[in-house]
Formats: structure tokens, C-alpha cells, sequence
């Protein structure tokens, strides 16, 4: 099993986490919010988190809430990840912003994958490559910097639009768009009898289609995987699933691929992505399974 971090963020830095709270430099700007996951003590002080902070949010819900200011700062701002390939380096632009839902636009341990996929589709001729459940297009805008033709689907319009802003901010174009239940592409995909040499999915614990259709991970996972691994080229693939999910083991993924891996020849890997703050605490965020052939 493999433990990921990034380990060349610029624009991004995990401060501490502690008391169900992690502390974070976005850039120039510096949030305070929630994390489950984040069970143990803080290692620098409350009042040091309050000094250092621009905004902390504040749960309503659990699902909505506010932020607080702290110190004067933008609704919205960007930030850069600098892509590492083996062949040429790229620089990934997103504009980052305040939501009701804590969010602020990109999943930080994510960058682990980016490079993954950036590296193993640029030696590719003409891949393609599908992002399930894609947010705001961390992974389909490495993927179409590394030449890819790129497929990006989520249930909300105003997230798939944010995603299309982050391509255009990186001086890339030509994603293909889809406001579309990730489950019913697939199965749409499958008909169709399109192959894909890339496939990522990182789905929600918990989540809802454009029209109403229900997700929960537990119960679909299964069906998901099934048809994504009917629109996997045999011959040559990598296929990441992620997983953040309270409990969920790195053997599930392991569990999910095997057959498929077992019968395609493919190598399988599965770990734990997790994000090193600079007080020294890890935090996990998620398991994942990888296909590569």
C-alpha cells in the first residue's frame, strides 16, 4: 500500500488541522474549516489559527454555512499548480472562491493524481480521457494539457461552468462538457461502445444526479464500477478511483479492481492520499485503487 502527497505545491500549503478543523494557505490567503478527519488535538494554539487567518467558515448544517472574516480578502482569487512531466512541465491555473458548502474550488491532494495522468497520457497518440464526478476539472485539465481528448461529467451546471473557467484560465479548450448523472453516462458509454485509454472517479460519499437521482457510495459503488471497467480499453489504460468516505479501507478499491486486473493483466496499486502540514501532523484524505497497463 502507498501513502500520496504532493510534494510541489506552491500555492498551497496545509498549516495544522486539529479539533475537527484544518488551517490552509490558498496563495496569499489563509482558511480555517472543517475536516471530520481531524480528530486529534491542534498542534499550534487557537489564537495562533485566529492571527494567521483571513476567513474561517462556519457550519450551518451539514451541509451549508458562512464564512467569518478575519482579515480583509477577495470572494474570489486564483492560484497555480505547476504540472511535473517527464517530457515538459504545464501550468494548471484555477480560480478559487467562497461557497456556502466550505469548498473553495480544488481538492489539494488531488495534484498526486494530476501528475499521474499528466504523465502517463503524454506519450499517448490521441488519448481519451473521462472524469466522473469531475468538479471543477483538476484532472480534466491535466489530462488535456497532456493532449488528451477530454470528457468531463458532473450533475451541476454552475460547477461544470467553473471547471470550463479553469480550462480557459489555463489557455486550454476543447473539454467536452457533460451535465449528466455520472452512473447513466457510463451506462450510455457502454452502449455506444465507447473506450476510453483514462478514466478517474472520485464520487461523493453522498450525492444527487441533475435530476434528482440518488447516490450513496456504499450502495452504487459496485454498479459504477461494473460499467466503468466495461468502457476501459484492454489494451491500454490507467484508471483511478478515489474514495473519501469515513471507514473505507484501501482494500475496497483493491477488492473492486482485482478481477479486472486479474483478468487484463493490468497492474494494480492502492494507497491512502494524505496532505503533510507544516506542524508536522498528516492528514488522510481518501483511498484509492489504480489500473495501469
Amino acid at each position: 500500500m502507498q501513502l500520496l502527497t504532493p510534494t510541489h505545491w506552491e500555492d498551497y500549503e496545509l498549516l495544522d488541522c486539529g479539533d475537527f478543523e484544518k488551517l490552509e494557505r490558498f496563495g496569499s490567503f489563509i482558511t480555517i474549516r472543517p475536516e471530520p478527519q481531524a480528530v486529534w488535538k491542534k498542534i499550534y494554539s487557537s489564537g495562533e489559527w485566529e492571527k494567521q487567518a483571513h476567513v474561517k467558515f462556519i457550519s450551518k448544517s451539514s451541509s451549508a454555512g458562512e464564512w467569518k472574516m478575519l482579515k480583509k480578502m477577495p470572494e474570489q482569487w486564483t492560484i497555480n499548480y505547476s504540472l511535473q512531466g517527464a517530457g515538459k512541465n504545464s501550468t494548471l491555473t484555477f480560480r478559487l472562491g467562497l461557497t456556502s458548502f466550505k469548498h473553495v474550488g480544488v481538492f489539494p491532494e488531488q495534484a498526486c493524481n494530476w501528475d499521474v495522468i499528466y504523465n502517463y497520457l503524454q506519450p499517448l497518440e490521441k488519448p481519451k480521457f473521462l472524469n466522473l464526478f469531475a468538479y471543477t476539472g483538476g484532472a480534466s485539465i491535466a489530462a488535456r494539457a497532456a493532449g488528451a481528448d477530454v470528457t468531463h461529467v458532473d450533475s451541476i451546471k454552475q460547477v461544470v461552468n467553473w471547471a470550463n473557467e479553469n480550462m480557459q484560465k489555463s489557455n486550454l479548450d476543447n473539454i467536452r462538457w457533460m451535465i449528466d448523472d455520472a452512473l447513466k453516462f457510463v451506462k450510455k458509454e457502454q452502449r455506444r461502445e465507447n473506450f476510453y485509454q483514462g478514466i478517474i472517479l472520485d464520487p461523493p460519499a453522498f450525492g444527487h444526479g441533475p435530476n434528482g437521482e440518488k447516490w450513496k457510495l456504499e450502495d452504487n459503488i459496485l454498479e459504477m464500477m461494473d460499467s466503468v471497467l466495461q468502457i476501459l480499453d484492454p489494451k491500454q489504460h490507467l484508471l483511478i478511483l478515489n474514495a473519501y468516505s469515513l471507514g473505507f479501507s484501501a482494500l475496497v478499491p483493491q477488492n473492486l479492481l482485482q478481477p479486472f486486473a486479474t483478468k487484463q493483466a493490468s497492474e494494480l496499486s492502492i494507497g491512502e492520499l494524505y496532505l503533510n502540514a507544516k506542524s508536522g501532523i498528516k492528514l488522510p484524505l481518501g483511498v484509492w485503487g489504480r489500473l495501469t497497463k
